[in-house]
């Protein structure tokens, strides 16, 4: 492979540290694929290249060799596994696999390595992370490696940390090492870790910081169980105590730093000899001056005389290096110190020891660990301490909020392990046994972070270093000391660093220069002077740059450096570092725009200027985040796919963004903010001024011009400069789109993002200059009355000073200025075109229409408005085309239109949405309207809303209501509406719906469901009334002429407990009725003016009727006839009421037995069911387009019934599915006009099936309505046994009239009774079949439709009329069936007839048990109860007959006949046994209902049968 050409990416350059800018010389590794990431240890490295190989090179001990630079070893046995990453750690090496799976070899004396005997592991072996808290336990997925020295550390798909090897550096809740599984930091868990960096004993976390309310809600005052540590095993300690700002630290209780500045704790030194033994007591003076009050203080100062003599015996020589907790004394005394503090003490300071201890010390180290459970103990008991939001955090922490996938800058660095050298960066030297927040980086913004072995380093989104730690040879880029906090690394002027990479005792960086190459510095030990290290930071020569080519990421380890570069091919590499180098500069210079100009003048802004302020911080933080988007792409050469490009991939983002910057700035230069500030600058005594004075020489530079700051257009340009990025954006794009082919994927993404950057720089361009144009009107014509008109948002378009546009019939002397704004077209009428007056007409409800030349030889264009049109008159062709260009685009980009480039005569959208308040028409005046239009006139579906409260919500048509809608208006006496729903026609209410009024003066509220006419009430309706707060008193239903009830109907008067079912005149009863009380009274009669008179029939409770002469409404005067119930008669002159008493003039007969004509009498006053609820008839005609019974085009009833199922299913979102599929299957119009067959019979009666479903159909609104119309007549008080048969014949009328609209939707059925022939024999070869023709009635088509729905109520009346003989029969039925099978067929009479043995050897059979004999049969009859339809239940009835037969037909002569004799008295066993309940009134229903053609059949037969049976139960003898 070293023989082939070097690939054109991905060279790697290594070099050792310390060489010095004169003596450095790169050493080349070649290889023939690019190398993708590099990784270096203390003396060695490995290397990743593409296609998934591991090459490593340097010391190799573990294997034994070394391995120059220039010729990596290929690791042979991680070959197939398709690696994606790898690291070096200080003697070991680890890979990540593509599926997510890490590989470890090297030195493994710590168990660095992952495994648990070996101390070296000579070839790269697995290590499963296991995540065993979940259930089952699961292999998590690593994604990126870092190893120190003796740990390595892993974070997970999860952006989870894991761990393993020995030290403090690992932050593990553990006191056993080494720690040979990888395990969880659990102190890091529910936070979102973005990098992790390890150095020789120290590690540091890239962490996304906690949303406001996260943070909130985990700094609650509680103390949290920690789980367990080195210092206290979990069986002994108490919780910890932690402070309250986000931090947690192990080794102690920090304050708070204001806590810290008011309460600090006197220190108590302890020192010890180097065996172990105290040298002093330290406590003995602070015991004596303790008050002994404080028993908890005495204690411990017995505890620490105690451990002090327990540490005697279990000293250990001390072994450590420079990185170790404790430092030697020149004396062998061992000092450490590190304070406690309180966060809220209430009593004088207690003071806490200070104690030394060295971490090699077995003894020291158990002194430690009792000292520090006596503290925590004590400090949790006698301090009320708040605990931190770094303990048990919450899952999705790290989500990004932003969605848009760009890295998060709101970042945390965490750090934790030794800090002899201040690497942990918390301002000591203290050791941290897990993860501490390094609070002074919080909010600064950090993207990467590196550890060298004893320094870090941390660099942020504008391009800054902070570096702390170890400055022996000046690796933090300063010639201080070293630095226990983060500091600043100062860099000169116009570099920017983007990559940094830490060592042993230097540091690298690479940043942007002058040029388009990146610069590498460099800091830390130079070889040329080792007497004394250099703290400088060196500049690597630009000729070594060029020499490098394009450095995409430095790498350093050791006393190692490293550095991956590309060559430019095509000018693609240059385009790419162009582009980020040009975004890190932007997001810098926003940056110091953001410090210098938004942070002082924000918070004393104005609204506007706040909005500016907030709209630039946005714009800068995503130029933040893309920048460092760009800086990753670079750095990581695996996945360098320009289809992930921020810019193309989240381009609607970018894009949006500059569109609300480019808004927020222009509206703040149109209201006159710039020029507000420059006023401000100007006044002697303004603070802005001082501030505009004092950034003069900032100011200049940040605007690009040596010109004075203290002018107006200088901001401008400032805040209008981040525009000019898009350009850039366009012209990088393109020429990295040149690099492709035209037919590559890559090239349509890259030319796509050019053309939609271009296209939004050229629009916020022309919107700058609207903006500039509209701030120079209002300066022009400032005045109190233009004020009302300037708006923020509000731009000018264009305007008729020159008086090209003027009104037709203007006068000549008048002087008309026409304004158009981006919103509102705004006409005025004065001299010298000064405001006083104008009306202004929004651009949402205008509409342009040019007019054609007429030969008058005007330019004129029509504008309509929708209270009033205009005609203008243009002076030229130009101005006309002009006007017309600009008001149409002007109309279509408020409408949210592109508005580009719209020819002269293409008007915008006829139809739309907008909102309007009606200023002068009569009918909406000062109403509020949201909804649609077409062409000025208010149409479609919409909301009106009038000042006095109505609200009316629906359809509108030519500008009046028409459709469906629902309209509120309110009560002027009380609180409560009134609201109607329902259809209207040309502004009034027409059509089917529901009002409920509430009348005020009788404190009524009446619920009106039916028809209207021209607002009122008119055809079937259902009018309810009722007390407020109350139950319905009244219930009318019936037909309704012009607001009155008129025609017949029934009236349910609750209150008084009566029914009227007659006819109405003028809202009066007249005419023939039938009433009926609640106390079973019946009333029979006519009616003229709401009162009773003329001959009519009354029939009390108990049978007595009366048949004669009524006045006055139930008043009894004249002749009549008085029948009682035992048939005795009173005929003569009768007056007076019922119910107070007759007087009686005439004769007492005693009739004849067989003289009873009550049955007879019934019925012949009340309204014949054949004139009952015509209304409800003629509305299903008129809902089919037909003006009455039969009159109307088939076609167009058919196409009415498509477009009413086709609008209901649009208008009714929340049908049910199974609904929504009935409406879809009703939508098609069935074939109507062919000939009725047998073949073709069932899909009529399936289409009628699925019609009387839905009552969105209109014959399924008229099976509705009549199921209510005779439930209303027929439940309650009229339950009564009398009605019965008005009942019956009120069905059979609903038969009639269903079925001629039935047949005027399918002309080819029959007439009623008609016979529906087979279909006609197409085949050639004529055979002879039976006949399949039938007889067709309205009642087998449409009874199965209306009768089950009607059943409850006709069922209810048929077991009234029956209840008499329902007694007897139901008595005979209970005795009889308490005798036994045999008893009773010999009852019955069976053992006479032929089949007595047969019957006899059944017996024998099944005599054990009861009811056994013919028990099919018996279940079957039973059934008829469940079923409804006469022919339903004749099947039933045909059924049991059938199972009769399969039982006995084994023992019977196949050609044997059934007689009556024989099959009687089983037939009437089976009955006995199925104990029907209402036997009766099944006999009387079917009889009543059932088709005459079925009388004489074989079904007639049976039927008879079970008559006879019934007949024959009630005369059975009780004896």
């Amino acid at each position: 492979e070293r023989g082939l050409q070097p690939p054109d990416r991905g060279l790697l350059h290594v070099w050792p540290s310390g060489g010095g800018t004169q003596q450095l010389c790169p050493e080349t590794v070649l290889l023939s694929r690019p190398v993708m990431h590099v990784s270096l240890g203390e003396n060695h490295g490995i290397l990743l290249a593409q296609g998934g190989l591991v090459f490593s090179f340097g010391e190799l001990f573990w294997r034994g060799i070394s391995v120059p630079v220039s010729a990596p070893v290929l690791e042979a046995s991680l070959l197939g596994r398709m690696v994606v990453h790898v690291a070096a750690g200080g003697f070991h090496c680890g890979a990540i696999s593509e599926q997510g799976g890490v590989y470890m070899w090297g030195e493994n004396t710590a168990g660095q390595c992952g495994e648990c005997f070996p101390v070296t592991v000579p070839e790269p072996c697995p290590v499963t992370v296991v995540d065993s808290e979940v259930v089952p336990p699961a292999v998590v997925r690593v994604v990126s490696l870092a190893c120190g020295r003796e740990h390595s550390l892993a974070l997970s798909a999860q952006n989870e940390l894991w761990a393993w090897g020995s030290g403090c550096q690992l932050g593990l809740v553990t006191n056993t090492f080494p720690v040979w599984k990888p395990q969880k930091v659990e102190h890091l868990a529910g936070r979102h870790v973005i990098q992790v960096a390890c150095g020789a004993y120290h590690s540091l976390a890239l962490v996304r910081s906690l949303p406001a309310q996260d943070f909130i809600a985990q700094s609650t005052p509680k103390i949290r169980e920690r789980g367990r540590s080195p210092q206290c095993p979990l069986a002994d300690r108490e919780e910890l105590v932690t402070t309250d700002d986000a931090v947690y630290c192990p080794l102690g209780v920090e304050l708070s730093e204001v806590t810290r500045s008011e309460v600090e704790m006197p220190f108590l030194f302890c020192m010890l000899q180097a065996d172990g033994s105290p040298k002093a007591n330290p406590a003995s003076d602070w015991a004596a001056n303790k008050d002994s009050a404080f028993s908890d203080d005495l204690e411990l100062l017995n505890l620490l005389d105690k451990l002090s003599v327990q540490s005697e015996s279990q000293n250990a020589t001390a072994t450590g290096d420079t990185d170790s907790v404790s430092s030697q004394t020149g004396s062998g005394s061992v000092w450490i110190s590190f304070s406690y503090s309180a966060l809220d003490l209430a009593f004088f300071p207690v003071m806490l020891p200070l104690l030394s201890f060295n971490l090699s010390s077995r003894g020291q180290l158990h002194f430690f660990n009792s000292i520090f459970r006596f503290i925590d103990f004590k400090l949790q008991r006698r301090f009320d301490f708040q605990d931190g939001a770094s303990g048990s955090l919450c899952a999705g922490a790290g989500s990004d909020d932003s969605g848009d996938g760009l890295p998060s800058l709101e970042t945390e660095v965490w750090s934790w392990g030794r800090g002899s050298e201040g690497q942990l960066g918390h301002g000591d030297q203290l050791a941290r046994l897990q993860p501490l927040c390094i609070k002074s980086l919080t909010g600064q913004e950090v993207i990467k972070v590196a550890a060298g072995s004893h320094h870090s380093l941390a660099l942020t989104a504008q391009c800054q270093v902070y570096s702390w730690g170890s400055n022996l040879c000046g690796q933090l880029g300063r010639v201080d000391g070293p630095a226990t906090v983060p500091q600043l690394t100062k860099l000169s002027d116009g570099l920017r660093v983007w990559d940094l990479s830490a060592g042993q005792s230097h540091s690298l960086l690479l940043a942007d220069g002058d040029c388009v190459q990146p610069v590498l510095l460099y800091c830390g030990q130079q070889s040329e002077s080792p007497s004394a290290q250099s703290e400088k930071l060196l500049h690597i020569p630009p000729s070594v740059c060029v020499q490098m080519s394009y450095i995409s990421s430095v790498s350093g380890g050791g006393r190692l450096c490293a550095a991956l570069m590309d060559h430019n091919v095509m000018g693609f590499i240059a385009a790419i570092h162009d582009l980020a180098s040009r975004e890190r500069r932007f997001s810098c210079w926003m940056n110091d725009v953001r410090r210098v100009i938004i942070a002082p003048l924000r918070d004393p802004c104005t609204h506007l200027f706040f909005a500016l302020c907030d709209s630039f911080i946005q714009l800068s933080k995503l130029i933040g985040r893309h920048a460092t988007a760009l800086s990753y792409f670079l750095q990581n050469a695996q996945s360098r796919d320009v289809t992930s490009f921020a810019l193309l991939k989240h381009s609607e983002h970018f894009l949006e963004t500059y569109k609300k910057y480019c808004s927020a700035v222009g509206d703040f230069q149109v209201m006159g903010g710039f020029q507000s500030l420059h006023k401000l600058s100007l006044c002697c005594v303004s603070p802005c001024r001082d501030w505009l004075c004092g950034q003069q020489a900032v100011l200049s530079q940040l605007c690009g011009s040596d010109q004075s700051v203290s002018k107006e257009v200088d901001l401008v340009s400032m805040f209008y400069q981040p525009l000019q990025q898009l350009h850039h954006y366009s012209r990088v794009l393109l020429k990295m789109a040149t690099c492709y082919d035209v037919l590559t994927e890559e090239y349509q993404s890259l030319h796509q993002g050019c053309s939609h950057y271009e296209v939004l720089s050229l629009s916020l361009l022309r919107k700058k200059k609207e903006a500039e144009t509209t701030q120079l009107f209002w300066k022009t014509h400032s005045g109190k009355t233009t004020e009302s008109l300037r708006l923020p948002q509000r731009r000018v378009v264009c305007e008729s000073s020159n008086r090209s546009l003027t009104p037709q019939y203007a006068g000549r002397f008048s002087n008309h200025w026409f304004i158009l704004f981006n919103d509102i077209l705004v006409h005025t009428q004065v001299p010298k075109l000064k405001f006083s007056s104008f009306r202004i007409y929004p651009l949402t409800c205008l509409w342009v229409k040019t007019i054609t030349e007429d030969g008058s030889g005007l330019y004129t264009i029509k504008i309509i408005c929708p209270e009033e049109s205009l005609v203008l008159v243009a002076s030229t062709p130009q101005e006309k085309n002009k006007w017309l260009r600009s008001l149409n685009q002007a109309v279509d980009l408020v409408l949210g239109g592109a508005a580009q480039g719209s020819s002269p005569g293409v008007t915008a959208a006829v139809c739309r949405t907008a909102s309007y308040k009606f200023v002068s028409d009569e009918r909406f005046k000062d109403a509020q309207y949201s909804g649609g239009w077409m062409a000025g006139r208010v149409h479609g579906r919409g909301t009106m809303k009038w000042p006095d409260g109505r609200v009316y919500k629906g359809n509108f048509k030519g500008g009046l209501e028409d459709g469906y809608g629902e309209c509120v208006m309110p009560n002027k006496v009380q609180d409560k509406p009134d609201v109607y729903q329902g259809q209207w026609k040309e502004g009034k209410i027409h059509g089917f719906g529901k009002y409920k009024n509430v009348l005020w003066n009788i404190r009524t509220v009446e619920v009106y469901d039916g028809c209207f006419c021209d607002g009122r009430r008119h055809g079937y309706g259902m009018l309810s009334s009722g007390k407020l707060a109350g139950a319905s008193s009244g219930l009318f239903i019936g037909q309704w002429v012009q607001d009155k009830k008129t025609g017949y109907g029934v009236h349910d008067d609750i209150t008084r407990g009566e029914k009227f079912m007659g006819f109405w005149l003028d809202d009066q009863r007249h005419g023939s009725a039938v009433v009926l009380t609640q106390y079973g009274v019946y009333f029979e009669g006519s009616f003229k003016e709401n009162k009773m008179s003329g001959s009519g029939l009354l029939v009390s409770d108990d049978d007595t009727v009366f048949h004669g002469e009524f006045s006055d409404d139930w008043t009894i005067n004249g002749k009549g006839v008085l029948t009682l119930a035992n048939g005795d008669r009173l005929d003569g002159l009768f007056s007076g009421e019922w119910s107070a008493g007759l007087k009686v003039v005439g004769t007492y007969v005693k009739p004849a037995m067989d003289d009873n004509k009550e049955k007879d009498d019934l019925g012949q006053y009340a309204v014949p069911a054949a004139q009952r609820w015509i209304c409800v008839f003629d509305e299903c005609w008129s809902r089919l387009g037909c003006d009455a019974a039969g009159r109307g085009e088939r076609t167009a009833a058919w196409e009415n019934i498509a477009v009413t199922i086709a609008t209901a299913r649009r208008q009714s979102p929340d049908l049910s599915k199974s609904h929504t599929k009935v409406l879809e299957s009703l939508e098609f119009i069935p074939q109507y006009g062919e000939a009725v067959t047998t073949a073709n019979y069932d899909n009529i009666r399936r289409y009628l099936t699925k019609a009387c479903e839905t009552p969105h159909h209109p014959l399924g609104w008229l099976v509705e309505t009549l199921v209510t119309a005779y439930r209303m007549t027929y439940v309650g008080v009229g339950s009564n046994r009398r009605l019965l048969r008005q009942a019956v014949l009120e069905l059979q009328a609903y038969l009639t009239h269903f079925y001629s609209i039935v047949r005027f939707l399918f002309p080819g059925l029959p007439d009623d009774g008609g016979v529906i022939p087979d279909a006609p024999d197409i085949s050639p070869y004529k055979t002879r079949r039976n006949s399949n023709k039938m007889d067709q009635g309205c009642s087998s088509l449409l009874l199965p439709l209306l009768l089950p729905r009607l059943y409850p109520p006709l069922f209810t009346l048929y077991c009234l009329q029956q209840e008499p003989e329902e007694a007897q029969y139901w008595e005979r039925i209970l005795r009889l069936n308490k005798q036994p099978d045999q008893a009773l067929l010999g009852f019955l009479g069976v053992q006479e007839s032929v089949f007595f043995f047969f019957i006899l050897w059944c017996l024998q059979i099944v005599s054990s048990s009861k009811d056994a004999c013919f028990i099919s049969a018996v279940e079957t009859l039973q059934q008829i109860s469940t079923t409804f339809t006469p022919s339903d239940k004749l099947l039933v009835i045909q059924k049991t007959f059938e199972e009769l037969t399969l039982e006995v037909k084994p023992f019977l002569a196949g050609d044997f006949l059934w007689c009556m004799d024989d099959l009687f008295p089983l037939f009437l066993y089976v009955v006995l046994r199925a104990r029907v309940r209402n036997l009766g009134a099944e006999v009387s229903l079917i009889e009543d209902l059932m088709d005459p053609n079925l009388q004489h059949g074989e079904m007639g037969l049976m039927f008879t049968t079970l008559k006879a049976c019934f007949i024959q139960i009630q005369q059975e003898s009780t004896t």
